[in-house]
């Protein structure tokens, strides 16, 4: 078959079908052997051979967007067996065969019906064959041919990104490198120009450029000043057809900004500069604001104020407020009008982050000078202290100078200065001033040992100008008098044990003073005197503020006298000395060997039996517990009930329980439960085993038909009958169970309990039919059926 196209239209492409057509020629020629090979399936090595067939291989192609008004030709299939008696049909199959493209069946002319985008499809796999018209029978093997779409340039380039923005610093050498713009054109960049881009600049010049090939935008002019200039709108246009005349194009749009750099010093609008500050200003509040200009912008404007030099550096300090970029000037010493009037700073403003690229455009830093004029105010009065502490001994009398406040006016004028106290605290109504003097006096008498401390605030102000007050903390202590004699520190329980020696120590005491330690530091302990000689117990004095109370006999007899008051008298070292007298209680107490205290005069009693405590608990315990059970028997006795049968001869109804649980299946004089399982399996009736009959039942017999024939309510109609007629029972009720298991079933019982002993008249030989699956069943149940037999 030979396959030839026509699709040659252009003018370029004449060449190229004369050399198409030539090859198929040429190659119709070669191929009329009558050995072809055809291709291979996977896995077989076999080749086929078939005469009288020839192929002339090649593309056919089709130019897209064709308008026409007649089906575009595509080409022509053309078979050697074909000899032009219309006895060879042409089939047509694959992508688009029928729809897109037909075929003259007899002529084998190819017609593309619609117009093709090369841009969604760009070729179709089709299969030819030739037939005979007459049999249907293929002349040809079906054989495989693609038909391209050719391109046309109906593409613009289109900028997929656009619009663009970037950056790039300022001040960058020409040539920088800003950006890379790239166009895709939907054309075939294989064929022809229509996808060939060029690149050019329509807008933006002359301070950028942009290559024509790549599509990098560079900038074209030195030394770009963002301060001169920071927004640039750049236009790209991107043409195909290598930028020929009647070539597509398309553009977008490059937003640059130029980012700032630290080329731009800092500068003082002004290099003399003028403040005034009031001598009230508070010491740490800004007093003042002063800016240094910078055409830069972010870091590249942040800067440090600095006090350079000038006679007010260490009363005025300045700092940096990092939002305003602003100087802000503070106060760090009170100013004062009538000794210094003015003051000169000389203030730096300096760059922090500096680009050494542009050291040349220095130096980054400006220097003014600011003169603080300090305003006279009138102050109020100013204490000679800011605070005052004063003394004063209590219990003196009301009216008692306690010390003095001054205040003068700090101003020239020097008015004169009037004093009071602030009665906002009750303290405050403890003291008097002398308002022309400022002499604090007491207003009522003081106790060191309730208040020794009081804090008062005294306020000043000028005659002149009331409204300018000042104030001043005042502390007063109060100093201590001796005027609280000595007492024991705590009240004292002194044990004297009956086998005490002479001369031993029994207890230790202490003092205290209300007073402080300068008048009741030292204290003196020894009995009262006038006294006679005191024969049972002495006092040392140990001079470290304690004293010890010694025994005087070798013993003591509870028995004699159990308690004794021994009187002590202490005093203080203040001047005058106070003293005091306190009385001890001793109390005579049997003690152990070891020293420790058995028992005092409550338990007397008890020593003489010769028990410990422990012993006196283990005794009452031991009552308490036979106590408790004495109550706890005496209990159980009254709620005991009294039996159901008191006699033989109470005949009251009683439920008699058994709880026997029987012997197991060897105890065969346990109660018979053959007639609780089935009625109908039950042999004769048996009697009652727990009670011997006195006279001899009647004879119960019963035809065995009756009881296969009885059901379970005539059953039990019968049990009762026969204990109701029974003269061996006890003479009341009893509870009588029965759990029936039912009738046995018409079918038979499954179990396969006494199987082996029961002869079936069951017919297994319908296991036989049932399959192969139930094949051992049938021989199973077959071998025992022959068994039974023989």
């Amino acid at each position: 078959m030979r396959i030839t196209s026509t699709s040659c239209i252009c003018p370029v492409l004449v060449c190229l079908c004369f050399v198409q057509r030539c090859y198929g020629a040429a190659h119709h020629g070669s191929i009329k052997v009558t050995r072809n090979q055809t291709k291979h399936i996977e896995g077989e090595t076999e080749v086929h051979h078939r005469p009288k067939r020839g192929w002339v291989w090649n593309q056919f192609f089709v130019l897209e967007e064709h308008m026409g008004p007649d089906p575009q030709y595509v080409g022509k299939l053309h078979s050697n067996s074909d000899k032009g008696d219309g006895s060879v049909k042409y089939i047509l199959t694959g992508e688009g065969a029928g729809t897109i493209f037909i075929i003259d069946d007899t002529t084998g002319d190819i017609h593309s019906t619609k117009s093709l985008d090369r841009e969604q499809k760009t070729h179709y796999v089709l299969h030819a064959q030739a037939i005979d018209r007459r049999t249907n029978k293929p002349l040809e093997p079906e054989s495989e041919f693609i038909i391209k779409v050719q391109d046309i340039n109906d593409n613009a380039p289109k900028f997929t990104d656009g619009p663009y923005i970037v950056t790039v610093p300022e001040m960058s050498e020409m040539g920088t490198s800003v950006l890379q713009v790239t166009a895709t054109d939907a054309d075939d960049p294989t064929y022809g120009n229509s996808a060939r881009v060029v690149y050019s600049i329509l807008q933006g010049q002359p301070y950028f450029s942009v290559d024509p090939k790549t599509g990098v935008i560079r900038t074209a002019l030195h030394n770009m000043d963002r301060e001169a200039r920071e927004h640039y709108s750049v236009v790209i246009q991107a043409k195909d057809m290598a930028g020929q005349v009647g070539g597509l194009s398309g553009s977008t749009t490059v937003n640059i900004t130029l980012t700032d750099v630290n080329d731009n010093p800092p500068r003082f609008p002004q290099k003399h500069y003028q403040l005034y500050v009031p001598e009230s200003a508070q010491v740490g509040s800004a007093v003042g604001k002063i800016k240094a200009n910078d055409a830069d912008t972010g870091s590249n404007a942040d800067m440090k104020y600095t006090i350079i030099n000038g006679d007010g550096s260490g009363v005025f300090s300045i700092s940096t407020d990092k939002d305003t970029r602003e100087g802000i000037l503070s106060l760090k010493k009170p100013l004062n009008y009538e000794k210094k009037k003015s003051y000169t700073l000389n203030i730096e403003g300096a760059n922090t982050h500096l680009d050494f690229r542009f050291s040349h455009l220095g130096p980054f830093k400006d220097v003014t000078m600011l003169k603080i004029i300090v305003g006279d105010v009138d102050e109020p009065p100013l204490f000679s202290m800011p605070s005052y502490v004063m003394e004063v001994y209590e219990n003196a009398e009301i009216g008692t100078a306690v010390g003095t406040v001054t205040a003068q006016d700090p101003d020239a004028a020097n008015s004169l200065v009037r004093y009071f106290i602030d009665h906002n605290t009750e303290e405050d109504s403890y003291f008097t001033i002398d308002a022309s003097t400022g002499t604090i006096k007491t207003a009522k008498i003081f106790d060191r040992e309730e208040t020794p401390w009081y804090n008062i605030t005294v306020a000043a102000s000028e005659i002149d100008n009331p409204a300018l007050v000042s104030h001043v903390p005042v502390g007063v202590r109060i100093l201590d008098v001796n005027d609280n004699p000595p007492e024991l520190s705590r009240e004292y329980d002194v044990i004297v044990c009956e086998d005490s020696k002479p001369g031993q120590v029994i207890q230790t005491i202490t003092a205290t003073d209300k007073d402080n330690s300068a008048n009741g530091a030292r204290f003196h302990f020894s009995l009262e005197e006038g006294l006679s000689l005191n024969p049972n117990f002495t006092l040392r004095d140990n001079e470290d503020n304690t004293a010890s109370i010694l025994t005087r006999r070798r013993r003591y007899s509870r028995t004699t006298q159990d308690i004794y008051y021994l009187p002590v008298l202490i005093s203080d070292g203040g001047v005058p000395p106070l003293s005091s007298s306190s009385t001890l209680t001793i109390r005579v107490c049997a003690c152990e060997r070891d020293g420790r205290v058995r028992t005092c005069h409550a338990e007397a009693f008890l020593s003489s039996a010769g028990l410990s405590t422990g012993a006196l608990i283990a005794i009452l315990l031991c009552v308490v517990i036979l106590l408790a059970i004495v109550v706890l028997f005496i209990t159980l006795r009254r709620s005991k009930k009294e039996p159901l049968i008191i006699s033989e001869e109470d005949v009251r109804e009683n439920v008699v329980t058994y709880d026997d649980e029987g012997g197991g299946e060897e105890d065969t004089e346990a109660f018979d439960i053959t007639a609780l399982r089935n009625p109908s399996a039950a042999e004769e009736l048996k009697y009652r085993r727990d009670v011997r009959p006195e006279v001899k039942p009647a004879s119960r017999h019963h035809p065995s038909s009756s009881l296969d024939s009885i059901d379970v309510q005539e059953f039990i109609k019968q049990r009762l009958a026969e204990a109701d007629l029974d003269p061996s029972v006890p003479p009341y009720d009893s509870l009588q169970t029965y759990a029936y298991e039912g009738h046995r079933s018409e079918a038979g019982s499954i179990s396969s309990l006494d199987s082996a002993t029961t002869h079936s008249d069951q017919d297994y030989n319908y296991l036989g039919d049932w399959g192969p699956e139930f094949k051992k069943l049938a021989e199973l149940y077959g071998e025992i059926e022959s068994e039974r037999t023989t």
